[in-house]
């Protein structure tokens, strides 16, 4: 997935942004396994993508949630076997 982060707290590590091809929003956090460090990307609706950019903090009830895994049915790309853990 290709996105374009359109805003980034540094102090709660994560990220909001439009996907280039197909113009969905998201919300993504950084994650670890034994390999490598990437990101998970969460589909969040338009609505929410402009309340988050308002104001960044509103978007932590759903952050934890993602980190949790409590937000899986969101998930833009299925995990791999080795899915790894938010950092």
């Amino acid at each position: 997935m290709k996105g374009t982060d359109i805003a980034v707290s540094r102090d709660h590590r994560f990220s909001i942004g439009v996907e280039r091809d197909g113009g969905r929003f998201y919300l993504s956090i950084p994650v670890s396994n034994r390999l490598v460090d990437y990101e998970e990307h969460y589909e969040i609706s338009q609505a929410e993508f402009d309340l988050y950019r308002q104001d960044l903090s509103t978007a932590l009830l759903l952050v934890d949630q993602c980190r949790r895994r409590q937000a899986d049915s969101r998930l833009m790309t299925p995990p791999g076997a080795d899915r790894g853990v938010a950092t």
